[in-house]
C-alpha cells in the first residue's frame, strides 16, 4: 500500500465528510445516518491519505434471505471522494474491509449496488442476484454478493 495511505476505523459519524457529498449530494446531512450506523456491530473504515480522509465503507450485521448464507454483513455508504474515484482507493478499502470480516469468520458480504456501481463490484468479485430494483429518491440498485 502507498506509504501515504491508511485505514482504520472510524465513527458512523466520521463517515458523513465522505458519504454526504458523494451519495446524498443536495440532501439534508441527516441522510447520510444509516440505521445500525451506533450499533456495536457495524463496522466503519476510512481510507486516508496524508491524514485526509478520502473515502469510506461500512458494514452492518445484517443478514439477505436471497444470499445464500447466515453468516453474512452488509456493505452500505461506500463512496470515495470524487477527485480520488478511478483510481483504485474503492478497491483498497473494499479490500480491507473484506479481509478484515473474513477474519472473523464472516462467509459472504452483499450490498445494494447502484446501477453505475455494477462494474466495480464485478471487478470486485461480486455476483448479482435477483432483478433490479429502485431506491427512491436514489435510483436502480441491484443486490451483489461475494463468497469470502
Amino acid at each position: 500500500m502507498n506509504p501515504n495511505l491508511n485505514i482504520k476505523q472510524i465513527s458512523a459519524q466520521e463517515t458523513h465528510a465522505v458519504r454526504h457529498p458523494i451519495l446524498r449530494a443536495g440532501k439534508p446531512i441527516e441522510s447520510c445516518i444509516l440505521p445500525g450506523d451506533d450499533l456495536k456491530t457495524t463496522l466503519h473504515f476510512g481510507l486516508f491519505t496524508n491524514d485526509n480522509l478520502i473515502g469510506v465503507c461500512s458494514f452492518f450485521k445484517n443478514s439477505n434471505p436471497n444470499v445464500p448464507s447466515t453468516n453474512q454483513y452488509q456493505l452500505r455508504g461506500m463512496a470515495i471522494l470524487k477527485t480520488y474515484q478511478g483510481q483504485g482507493f474503492g478497491k483498497v478499502i473494499l479490500s480491507h474491509g473484506e479481509k478484515f470480516l473474513g477474519k472473523k469468520s464472516i462467509k459472504i458480504i452483499w450490498c445494494n449496488a447502484r446501477e453505475v456501481a455494477v462494474p466495480f463490484y464485478q471487478n470486485n468479485n461480486y455476483m448479482p442476484i435477483g432483478n433490479a430494483f429502485n431506491i427512491k429518491d436514489i435510483g436502480l440498485h441491484y443486490v451483489m454478493y461475494k463468497i469470502l
